[in-house]
This record gives structure tokens, sequence and C-alpha cells, in this order.
């Protein structure tokens, strides 16, 4: 005959397993919903027709949560960009030059867009990633070799030639670039999925960061004489603002 205590304990060990089954599925759950934030980690969705940027607080109005431009003042023109039309002057060291659309009435609609142009054959758009965007570019003059790598630990390299009319992706964050190897000029557009894509230009952020980077840690990194990192280093540049 089994003690009367058991009946007590079996009952005990039901009440802990539905209080870890609960406590299982509220973790789930948790991780669920992390995940799911950080698989949609990019602009949010706007809630509103549109939200016109303003520069003075004065001028603009609270819509759900965002400062805009009173909706009832909103015209045409702020929705309106000239200029992309223009080539952009590539007179600096890498011979490139990127030219963004700056239009009010894109402002939290998670986009962008950009004109690059290129000195012929040396034109270049140097390594770079975008930390918050994917880059969708095509091509409408001149001849391109464009690329990225992949994460560690493949890195593998993918590129291509592009000619008028082409379209290539860059993932977001991954290291890209574009090179004009034809003897024209070169001229692309390129969108991008954030209206405030970032941009890390690997050599100013190595080799040019504010304060230096101490030269061992590159020349180890790099597998340089510390004297080639110096050298490097004086000879950063900055004066080409590439965004894309």
């Amino acid at each position: 005959m089994l003690p009367s205590f058991i009946p007590y304990q079996v009952e005990d060990c039901y009440s802990v397993l539905k209080t870890m089954k609960a406590v299982y599925f509220l973790a789930a759950f948790v991780l669920l919903g992390l995940a799911s934030k950080l698989a949609s980690a990019s602009d949010p969705s706007p809630l509103q027709d549109f939200c016109i940027a303003v520069n003075d607080a004065k001028n603009g109005v609270f819509i759900n949560g965002k400062l805009c431009k009173d909706p009832k003042l909103a015209t045409p023109e702020d929705f309106l960009f000239s200029g992309l039309n223009i080539p952009g002057n590539t007179s600096n060291q890498v011979r490139s030059m990127v030219t963004p659309a700056i239009v009010s009435g894109l402002n939290t609609f998670g986009i962008s867009l950009v004109r690059i142009d290129f000195a012929p054959y040396v034109g270049l758009n140097p390594l770079h990633t975008h930390p918050r965007a994917t880059e969708i570019l095509v091509v409408v003059q001149g001849t391109l070799y464009v690329g990225f790598v992949t994460s560690n630990p493949d890195n593998r390299l993918f590129t291509k030639v592009l000619y008028p009319g082409d379209v290539f992706v860059f993932p977001l964050g991954l290291i890209h670039f574009q090179f004009n190897i034809g003897h024209t000029n070169a001229v692309a557009f390129a969108a991008l999925s954030s209206q405030n894509p970032g941009v890390v230009t690997i050599a100013n952020a190595v080799f040019g960061s504010d304060a230096d980077i101490n030269p061992d840690v590159l020349a180890k990194a790099f597998q340089l004489d510390k004297n080639i990192v110096n050298q490097l280093q004086s000879r950063f540049w900055s004066d080409n603002d590439n965004r894309n």
C-alpha cells in the first residue's frame, strides 16, 4: 500500500511541470519577439501618408509622434529634387563624386537615392559599407567594375562588369566598391533601403580615424611594417565625402 503522502507529491509534481511549461512558453515567446524585432531592424513603416521634414520646430506639428510639416501646407515642391542631371565634380583623390537627392517628402519612407559620377578609367567609389541599407545600382553611362565581399569566414568576392542598363545589388552591411574601367565618364544611380543608410569608408575608418589607431595594432592586423602604417596614416584623404 502506497504511503498517504504520495498523492500530494504527485500533485506537487504536476504543479511544478505546469509552472515549467509556462516558463518555457514565456521564454519562447520572448525570444520569438526579440527575433522578430531583429529580423525587422530597418526603418519603421510610416503611420501617415507623409511626414515632410522641417528644419524649424516652430513650423512643425507632431503626427504619430513624428515632427512634420503641417500636411495642409504641403506643396509639390516638397516632393521634388532637381539636379541629378548635373555631373558631379570628380576632381578629387578618388576621382568620383556622390550626389544625394535631398527630398523633404522622403522623410520616414525608408529610402534614399544618389547619383555617382566616375572620371574616366580611374574613378573609384572606394571600399565601404552601409550599416543600415541594401543598395541597388543601375549604370546609365560607361563601364563599371563592381563587387562585394561576404562576411567571415568565407569572405567570398562577387564581382561583375556592368554596362549601361545593368543593375547590381549590394547586400546590407557588406563591403563593396565601384570602379570605372572605361575610357569615358561613367554615371550610375543607386537607391538604398534606408532614409539614413550610413557609410563606413574602410580606408577612412582604419587609417584616418579620430584619434589615430595605434600603429602597432594596424601593423599586426594587416601584417605590415609599422613604417608603412605610419605612411598610410599620414596620407589619409578625407575631402571626398562618398556616401554610397
